[in-house]
């Protein structure tokens, strides 16, 4: 996010915290919440519809939304008067209009780097299911049709020496990248902006400028980069076909970034090997095109899905809500891009 010198005014609370919380939280987080603030939670655990959500925002000084919550400007425009802070679960805001909260001196904050490593696990973890296509020979066991071990039989990628190309190199794309280097991968990278030779050689990775390229000449691609606006898809029918056909695609960032009509082409047609999916474009709901191919691995949006890394994020919100109550500047402000 761009810095920006307009912030807004700190709250005048008359006393606790009205907090309104969308989802159900880690116990011992609810529990500390309800000893601080005036706390409100979801027992049920199902999302908020958009009248809920309003209602709501209408009342209470702080919301506690998760990526599931879309907090659009008309919603923002309707909140109530006391609404000072929506304190995000989660490292991503691209679900909350920042700008709009920001103009009208409302606060958002969010989480960040608690969910780093166990991001980066994940998402090693299905660049080998992919490569050595673990998936698919498991459903031979599970499914009955296993035909015992031969030397041609069930063979994927070895990944030591292979090169593995990352889209978005921020604080996941660094930690994929040195568990990388402990497999004996080649890293070539695309950022928005080079990163400093330091960090380059820390995580031995060379800086690709063209994203095509980068596509073209790796054997596994993994992105881990913002949604671009609007949802348009970063990897399309025309970026697919520049993969090699022994190529794998990961995504543990946001499912909008892949076009997946185009995804479901290439993976029936075998132009590329295969892809490892822990985010989809249109969730909960999820292409039953998708499910159905052998050569996809696919996981219900587990990136973040550690008790270490939700106890985390709790405690971060617990903390920016108590800094931003005691009318000082939270750790984790968000602030909106107006460049």
């Amino acid at each position: 996010m761009t810095l920006v010198t307009e912030t807004p005014l700190a709250p005048k609370l008359t006393g606790r915290p009205r907090v309104v919380v969308t989802r159900r939280l880690l116990p011992p987080v609810e529990a500390r919440m309800a000893e601080l603030f005036d706390a409100e939670f979801n027992r049920e655990d199902a999302p908020m519809t958009r009248a809920e959500l309003a209602e709501a925002m209408q009342r209470c000084d702080v919301l506690v939304p998760a990526v599931t919550d879309r907090i659009d400007a008309d919603l923002i425009a309707g909140a109530g008067e006391t609404l000072g802070l929506i304190a995000n679960f989660g490292a991503g805001t691209e679900h909350i209009d920042v700008a709009a909260a920001h103009r009208r001196g409302i606060l958002v904050t969010n989480t960040p780097a608690v969910f780093t490593e166990d991001t980066a696990d994940l998402t090693f973890a299905l660049i080998l299911f992919v490569s050595r296509r673990f998936g698919e020979n498991s459903r031979l066991l599970h499914e009955g049709r296993w035909r015992g071990w031969g030397p041609s039989e069930m063979l994927g990628m070895s990944l030591h020496g292979k090169r593995l190309g990352i889209v978005g190199m921020g604080r996941i794309g660094q930690a994929v990248a040195r568990r990388a280097r402990a497999f004996g991968m080649e890293v070539a990278y695309h950022n928005r902006h080079r990163l400093p030779e330091a960090i380059e050689a820390e995580c031995t990775a060379r800086y690709q400028a063209d994203l095509d390229a980068l596509f073209a000449g790796s054997d596994a691609i993994t992105l881990h980069c913002p949604a671009l606006p609007g949802g348009a898809p970063l990897v399309d029918a025309r970026r697919l076909s520049l993969m090699k056909p022994a190529a794998n695609l990961i995504n543990t960032g946001r499912g909008s970034l892949i076009d997946e009509d185009a995804l479901i082409a290439a993976l029936t047609e075998n132009r590329i090997a295969g892809a490892g999916l822990d985010v989809f474009a249109r969730e909960p709901e999820v292409d039953p095109r998708l499910l159905a191919l052998p050569n996809l691995v696919a996981l219900p949006h587990l990136g973040s899905a550690t008790f270490e890394g939700r106890q985390a994020a709790g405690e971060r919100i617990i903390a920016n809500i108590r800094f931003w109550a005691d009318g000082h500047r939270p750790p984790d402000q968000v602030l909106p891009d107006l460049a």
